[in-house]
């Protein structure tokens, strides 16, 4: 349980500064934070997989009118 508490608390800090007025209100806001940051990941993990995805797209010839 230590080593879960103290990767907790490093993780916590690198989300920014403590707020909160006690330890159980400053969790719930990184764990808020947290939620956002994933969020975040995952909007442009996408974007880019989109990017990759259309790199290199040759456009099709134009069809051929039949008149």
């Amino acid at each position: 349980m230590k080593k879960k508490s103290n990767a907790w608390r490093i993780w916590a800090k690198a989300l920014g500064e403590k707020a909160g007025k006690n330890d159980k209100e400053a969790d719930y806001v990184a764990m808020l934070r947290t939620f956002i940051f994933l969020t975040y990941l995952v909007t442009n993990v996408a974007i880019v997989a989109n990017a990759v995805r259309h790199w290199n797209d040759v456009p099709a010839p134009p069809a051929k009118s039949t008149f």
